[in-house]
Parts: C-alpha cells; sequence; structure tokens
C-alpha cells in the first residue's frame, strides 16, 4: 500500500486534489472533471484517499474502496480550522490534507447503499411529518378565527375534525369549505405517504438480524432500531460504548482551566435526529418505569434527579447497551437492567 496521502475537494462539476510527492517532497494539485475522477484513481497506485463527509461522499468512498484505496471521510467540522486565509478549493484541499494528519483525529464510518437507503427514507419521513404539521396547523388556525377550536396532536385533530367540518358547514360560506375540504385530502394523503413509509422501514427490520436485536431494548421500536443501525455502520468504528455515545452527543459537555474541569449538560453533537430518536425512547422507558415500578435503579435515580437529567441518562445508557449489543453480538440481557447503577 502506498502511503500517499490524497485530499479530495469534492463539488458538482470540479474536483480538486492535494498531495505531496514522497519521490520530491513537492505539494501536488490537481483539478479534475467529475467525469474524469475514477478514471485518474484507476491508473493511481492505492493510497490513503481522505475526503470531507459532505453530499455524495460515502457513494464516492465505496467507488474508491472497489479501486483498492484506502478512504477515510472526515467531518467538515474538523477541517475547518486548518483553512488558511481565503476559501477556495485548492485552500479547502490542503486543509483536508492537514486534518486528516493529526494526531487523535476521528473519521466517519463509509455507509453502505443500504444504509443510505434506510437514512434516505428516515429523511423523506421527517419531511412529511414536518409538512402534516404544517397543514394541520394551518387548518386549525383558520377554523379558529371563525370560533372553532379543535384540540392538539395529529390524532386528537383527525378525531374531531369531522364534526367540526359539519358545524362549519352551517356558518361558513360553500367557497370556504371547498378548500378546507381539500386542505383535509392533502393531510390524509400525507398521512397516506408516512405510513407507506415506515411499512417500507417495518420490511427492513424484519430482514435485518441487527435492527431485531436492537429493538429488543426497552424503549426501542422500529424507527429508533432502523436508523441507529444504519447510522452506526459498522460498531466496530467505536472503540466502546462511551464512543459511541459521545459521537451522538449524550454524555456531558466539559469546561475547564486551571486543572478544574465543570460536566455541563450534554453535549448535543452529532446527529441531531438520532439523539431525538433515543431522547423519545428514553422517556417512554422512565415513564413505563414510573407506572410498573421496575428497575429499582431507575426509581432511586428519579428520587434524585430531575426528570429531564434522568431522560439523558437513560438515553445514554439506552446508546450505550445498543453499542454492546451489536458489538458483542448478544441479545440484550434484561437481568443486567435489573441490578444496573
Amino acid at each position: 500500500m502506498d502511503h500517499t496521502v490524497i485530499a479530495v475537494d469534492t463539488a458538482k462539476k470540479v474536483f480538486q486534489l492535494h498531495w505531496v510527492d514522497h519521490s520530491t517532497g513537492s505539494i501536488e494539485r490537481l483539478q479534475l472533471k467529475r467525469t474524469r475522477m475514477l478514471e485518474w484513481f484507476t491508473l493511481r497506485e492505492p493510497s490513503l484517499v481522505v475526503m470531507e463527509a459532505c453530499g455524495g461522499a460515502h457513494e464516492w468512498a465505496r467507488a474508491l474502496a472497489q479501486l483498492g484505496h484506502e478512504v477515510r471521510l472526515i467531518s467538515p467540522r474538523k477541517v475547518r480550522p486548518f483553512v488558511q486565509r481565503n476559501k477556495t478549493d485548492a485552500a479547502d484541499a490542503q486543509a483536508i490534507w492537514t486534518a486528516c494528519q493529526q494526531p487523535g483525529m476521528r473519521f466517519v464510518p463509509v455507509k453502505t447503499q443500504a444504509q443510505q437507503v434506510v437514512l434516505s427514507l428516515h429523511r423523506i419521513r421527517a419531511q412529511l411529518m414536518k409538512s402534516r404539521i404544517m397543514q394541520t396547523n394551518e387548518l386549525r388556525g383558520i377554523l379558529y378565527e371563525f370560533g372553532l377550536v379543535l384540540p392538539e396532536g395529529h390524532r386528537a385533530l383527525l378525531k374531531a375534525m369531522p364534526d367540526a367540518l359539519v358545524d362549519a358547514a352551517q356558518r361558513l360560506p360553500a367557497i370556504l369549505m371547498e378548500s378546507l375540504n381539500e386542505q383535509m385530502r392533502r393531510i390524509a394523503q400525507l398521512s397516506q405517504d408516512i405510513d407507506q413509509i415506515e411499512h417500507r422501514l417495518a420490511q427492513q427490520l424484519r430482514e435485518s438480524p441487527n435492527c431485531q436485536s436492537v429493538a429488543q431494548i426497552p424503549g426501542i421500536g422500529l424507527l429508533t432500531a432502523t436508523a441507529v443501525v444504519a447510522s452506526m455502520g459498522s460498531p466496530d468504528a467505536f472503540k466502546d460504548a462511551r464512543e459511541f455515545s459521545a459521537w451522538i452527543g449524550l454524555v456531558p459537555r466539559q469546561s475547564g482551566t486551571g486543572g478544574r474541569v465543570r460536566q455541563m449538560g450534554i453535549s448535543k453533537r452529532g446527529d441531531a435526529y438520532l439523539r431525538t430518536l433515543l431522547m423519545h425512547a428514553a422517556r417512554s422507558v422512565v415513564l413505563r418505569s414510573h407506572e410498573a415500578s421496575t428497575w429499582p435503579w431507575l426509581q432511586t435515580l428519579l428520587k434524585r434527579r430531575p426528570y429531564n437529567v434522568v431522560v439523558a441518562a437513560v438515553a445514554n445508557k439506552l446508546a450505550r447497551t445498543i453499542w454492546a449489543v451489536l458489538a458483542k453480538g448478544q441479545a440484550w440481557n434484561a437481568q443486567a437492567w435489573q441490578g444496573a447503577h
């Protein structure tokens, strides 16, 4: 393996490359059209290729790996401090080359196409959910202007909507009622589209042993199981459970000087969508534990700490448990949670 490090700044049409020639020590820069990218690397000896983990990076990483190159993806946040003076493609490529060789640098795991497909379904569903919330809020606001108050929440709104539309039809002109009915049809179509995506995710859950193993953990359902397995990539990318939890942003943020370090709130780094799912899962676990009086350690924790702090702690524990289940290939152990601290 040639240890030449080639940094690539990707774009839509022109790619900028930066590397150092070992034989001469000279700095090399090269611009390549998108169509010539694979052709150039095909003729190149196997090297270490580094790119920012941005749009299209995982697809390029898989293509270059098939050509025999070792590919690493680095977070753009890690690259930004090394951009000198003006920001150009050449400066970005040089910054990538410099950042990737820093001691202790962490890289983004390259995802498979199947993992990207699952995450794409999650993104589409999240966008549809946002659109449905906008549509229902608009409908609720319009009816409120005419004295009709609808309950909050999508399910409660749909349950109360038929009676509200009957009442509105007696008070409002037909020109507005036609538009309100069209709005209801749009909401129903969005709900149908969301159900279709969840059906496809459920199929992925049935076909993936890893997703099924994760789904056995308390609080972990369809969305969280499929999202966490696809986002993690391989558990081997993390040295332990705490590193995985820190990658999601569920560990305390630290601030210190003069030898004194303070523990603060969770860092909230990493994937916000995945962190949100784990926080919702943790709330479900805490609520279920409070009602059923299970897991004495959790009951004790609720007595000593505020509710939201307990939820964050349980989310952290869920993330660590997920990594342990996937890394060790063992099923979730219910007895281990009974005596957890």
